[in-house]
């Protein structure tokens, strides 16, 4: 699922005719970079949730999205780099914006469809149309692991930026091993938080009881955060988690825009 019904505050003017998602980067709209990583890792299928703007978003990238052959020609595409999307269109449905949590509920029967047998998908990607992470690829091995581990989630997390010193959630791991137990800090612990990237790989249960009231379909379009039922899991040790080196920016503000469109690729 790719987050993209946010109304964009702090990039306005900028949003105030044009979604965050489709604000360029480097030549291309914001959630294109994510997409492209899910295409070429053989990912078939993307919900993305839409509301301020949303009929742009959804005229612009349509049912379908296929990568662009390289100029190169070096590297041909296949065939299945492409992207079936379906949309969920909180705006048009209840006048705003979900919120995270909200608007996953909402997007559940899309998400976790029931196939022939009538069985349905357990987990699947959670990524925000608003973050810039170029380097992040997007692997089957990391949801088969994911699924062998049986916990509720696992999020991405990285070194705190300058807007968000204190981070958010802190890591355990035991020496040589790469993925922890994301913590959930009490406000006087010492011990390091960092900051979730908004990238994570999600378990249908963590969106229904004990830890989300909300039910499955959210057609009453109730507004919940995400945080809280993270928090929860991560209490009951629910919770996974890694850190990512590469490079990310949470697009939030006009002028990490500006800095991001004014480096080249090789920087």
């Amino acid at each position: 699922m790719l987050l993209a019904a946010g109304r964009g505050e702090r990039m306005r003017p900028l949003t105030d005719r044009t979604p965050k998602p489709l604000l360029l980067v480097r030549g291309k709209p914001l959630m294109q970079w994510p997409l492209e990583a899910l295409a070429r890792s053989g990912f078939q299928r993307v919900v993305v949730n839409t509301a301020w703007l949303g009929a742009q978003i959804a005229d612009k990238f349509t049912s379908v999205f296929r990568l662009q052959p390289p100029s190169d020609m070096r590297k041909p595409l296949l065939n299945q780099e492409s992207i079936e999307i379906a949309y969920s269109h909180e705006g048009q449905d209840f006048g705003g914006a979900l919120e995270t949590a909200g608007g996953i509920v909402r997007a559940l029967p899309l998400l976790c469809p029931a196939d022939a047998s009538g069985a349905r998908a357990t987990v699947f990607w959670v990524l925000a149309g608003d973050v810039f992470a170029p380097d992040f690829v997007f692997l089957q091995a990391a949801v088969d692991r994911f699924v062998a581990s049986g916990k509720l989630a696992h999020l991405w997390l990285v070194r705190n930026p300058a807007h968000n010193p204190h981070g958010d959630f802190g890591l355990t791991l035991r020496p040589g091993d790469a993925v922890g137990l994301a913590l959930n800090l009490p406000a006087d612990d010492p011990q390091p938080r960092y900051t979730y990237s908004t990238i994570g790989l999600y378990h249908r249960a963590l969106f229904a009881p004990p830890y989300c009231d909300i039910p499955a379909g959210n057609a009453q379009g109730l507004k919940a955060p995400l945080a809280p039922l993270l928090r929860a899991a991560m209490d009951n040790g629910q919770v996974s988690a890694e850190l990512y080196h590469g490079a990310w920016t949470d697009v939030g503000t006009p002028e990490r825009l500006q800095s991001l469109n004014q480096l080249t690729d090789s920087d």
